[in-house]
């Protein structure tokens, strides 16, 4: 065989060689989108607006106020991301999708792209055709139920109804957990937010479980939170974040970076107050880099160099977003703290 080798080495060269056992490998490769997998983000720039999809109201996510201004979380990097386009964090059309046609609507081009307290699994990442930009809320199900019931863990529930919507992990998660720990449970399934949310508060159902931010986004928006309590149990893994679709390779660059962009700049001590300031006075060798002083990073992404600048000033680094928008409704850091201060929150180098 190694003769063989040898020989066949002769004959054709070494280039031709490589060629040669490349091709089949090649071959089972997916070829690349035309123009780099750009079409999304030329078409929003063509429109002049970047069409996002969000939830249908779940406070500290995604809700409009009472002058219909959208505002949340998950709206805030809808707002990054045309801030990074056109310095402009306006240019934003918010489409409210449930839990049932948000994939649809992502798939469809109906938006162009969903930041949506949307869980990343294998099976959204490869079967619905979705690629997932980061994690930028680790998350986890519990249950929720009154403080009248006394109950103080997720076991106390043996023989209980509980709340639930369909079309979401949280309905599987429930019945792999119920199944592994022999718990009885009565299923109330029911499709719209609102309504499962009122079946809850109305007593219909004994518990209430989905993922512990929209437990903590429910009872803030009660008339009395305090009669409500989250247990202490966590069922699962819900790492959430947005998604666009599969070949959207400048679309997903574009989201990602703003993503570890903002977790950046909270690392940096990079703020909306002093943005500017650090842009041109900031001698950090990779603050000048992320700020557009050097480089070329925000053309590499097909935005202006002081991408990140703008996105900042208008949205604020990771932890003013968070702190904005979650730590009113009783959510803490947790994992999702910086690296530097033992959580989850890490950005890749910017270099």
């Amino acid at each position: 065989m190694k003769a063989l080798r040898l020989s066949v080495t002769r004959a054709l060269g070494g280039a031709a060689l490589a060629t040669l056992m490349a091709a089949p490998l090649a071959a089972q490769q997916p070829a690349a989108p035309a123009g780099g997998g750009a079409a999304t983000l030329d078409a929003i720039r063509a429109r002049g607006t970047l069409i996002c999809g969000v939830n249908t109201g779940l406070a500290g996510f995604a809700q409009p106020d009472s002058q219909g201004v959208w505002r949340g979380f998950d709206v805030d990097y809808c707002r990054a991301v045309a801030a990074a386009l056109w310095n402009d964090p306006t240019k934003v059309r918010y489409v409210p999708t449930t839990a049932q046609n948000r994939f649809t609507a992502l798939q469809s081009g109906e938006v162009d792209m969903l930041s949506r307290n949307t869980t990343w699994t294998l099976s959204r990442d490869t079967s619905l055709g979705f690629d997932f930009t980061g994690i930028n809320f680790y998350d986890g199900q519990g249950f929720m139920v009154k403080a009248a019931a006394g109950v103080r863990t997720a076991r106390d529930l043996n023989g209980a109804t509980i709340c639930v919507q369909p079309g979401t992990t949280t309905e599987q998660n429930l019945t792999d957990w119920a199944r592994a720990n022999r718990i009885q449970f009565t299923p109330v399934v029911i499709e719209q937010l609102n309504d499962v949310v009122g079946a809850y508060v109305s007593g219909r159902c004994d518990a209430y479980t989905t993922d512990v931010s929209g437990l903590a986004s429910t009872r803030s928006a009660q008339p009395r939170p305090q009669e409500h309590v989250i247990l202490p149990d966590v069922i699962s893994k819900e790492p959430l974040g947005p998604a666009v679709r599969h070949g959207d390779q400048r679309m997903a660059d574009l989201v990602r970076w703003i993503h570890f962009g903002l977790i950046g700049a909270e690392e940096l001590g990079i703020t909306a107050a002093n943005v500017a300031q650090a842009a041109t006075s900031d001698q950090r060798p990779e603050v000048q880099r992320m700020l557009g002083r050097t480089g070329d990073l925000g053309r590499m992404l097909t935005v202006d160099n002081a991408w990140l600048v703008n996105v900042i000033r208008h949205v604020g680094n990771y932890g003013e977003v968070f702190e904005r928008n979650l730590t009113p409704i009783g959510l803490q850091r947790g994992p999702n703290a910086l690296w530097t201060n033992g959580g989850l929150q890490y950005s890749p180098p910017f270099r």
